[in-house]
């Protein structure tokens, strides 16, 4: 039976711990979450019946300060899943240094199979479900995979209904005009962009002969495919959930973005442009590419398919997209 993600993530805390002789006391607190909540959240479906979601909300660590993490919403996201992107979440913000711990939560649910007004009220009820454990002293929660600006502005709106007073600062990555950070949406996919050039910098790679393929388009991956474009890279393949696309003499990144915009649910579905085939998102991780920065979910490249991986680098946007048995045998190979 395949290891699940958070005994992937507590394999990493092992490894780490040895390798700091981390204190026996702070490592047996870091192992286990300070606090797991799971909410059923029934939600009057624009038909008229009621589905009842689950939810989740995972406190990791308030030792340097408030929790912050993002929230989910997916159909395969387990508790499990939460309790490993908390505990990543601390391990992130300890590394830069920053006074907060880690949290995570979720909705299992496809938002591609929802309505705007049904994910309006999804989100407000799962709001109030969570919303004795969440605030800017104890954890301010923020945009992740299926959610965005929108949603963290549902999220601020129904709390601030609830405290009589606009409350601006509980979430983050909430619209600009409702107080959110300018630069805010780009960010991740920036720092992917600035690694990305520092490693070929490092290692003395021609910007411009340098090929590179990105899995996920979200606000990560658009992003970084998009800013790596604008700095001389060819970008030869993005995919979304939707699947890959592929151009060895690289993609028009800008107008892939314009063609997701205009797509209901922000995917590249039914994108077509002359000298571009698609592939599959298995495909695109083994593509002979220069850099391969996995943007989507975690665990994409493992132990199945990490021989088949053909990147001279791998830049990750994602929360552990690669895992640890990959790790070891990339480092086995001396790579």
């Amino acid at each position: 039976m395949s290891k699940t993600f958070n005994e992937i993530v507590l394999e990493h805390l092992d490894e780490a711990a040895k390798k700091v002789n981390l204190d026996p006391d702070c490592y047996v607190r870091m192992k286990q979450p300070e606090r797991e909540l799971k909410v059923s959240i029934p939600v009057r479906m624009d038909d008229g019946h009621v589905d009842v979601f689950t939810g989740y909300r995972v406190q990791h660590s308030t030792s340097r300060g408030p929790c912050k993490g993002g929230i989910r919403y997916h159909p395969d996201v387990t508790l499990d899943e939460v309790k490993a992107l908390a505990m990543l979440m601390t391990w992130k913000c300890a590394v830069v240094n920053i006074p907060y711990g880690g949290a995570k939560g979720a909705v299992r649910c496809n938002p591609m199979e929802m309505s705007e007004s049904e994910l309006v009220r999804l989100t407000r009820r799962y709001t109030v479900m969570i919303m004795p454990i969440i605030g800017r002293q104890k954890d301010i929660p923020a945009p992740d995979v299926g959610t965005d600006e929108d949603t963290m502005g549902w999220m601020m709106d129904t709390v601030s209904m609830f405290q009589g007073q606009t409350v601006l600062d509980m979430v983050t990555g909430k619209p600009v005009s409702l107080g959110g950070s300018l630069g805010r949406r780009e960010a991740t996919g920036r720092g992917v962009m600035i690694c990305t050039l520092e490693i070929l910098k490092k290692f003395g790679k021609d910007i411009s002969a340098t090929t590179v393929a990105v899995q996920g388009f979200g606000n990560v991956g658009s992003v970084a495919a998009d800013l790596l474009a604008e700095k001389g890279c060819k970008v030869v393949a993005v995919g979304d959930v939707t699947g890959g696309y592929y151009n060895p003499k690289g993609l028009d990144i800008k107008g892939m973005i314009e063609h997701a915009t205009k797509h209901p649910f922000k995917l590249l579905e039914g994108y077509e442009c002359n000298g571009t085939s698609r592939i599959s998102n298995e495909e695109l991780l083994t593509l002979d590419v220069d850099v391969l920065a996995p943007c989507a979910l975690e665990r994409q490249i493992v132990k199945r398919n990490a021989a088949d991986v053909r990147a001279k680098f791998i830049v990750a946007g994602a929360n552990g997209p690669v895992s640890r048995m990959a790790r070891e045998y990339f480092r086995t190979k001396g790579l």
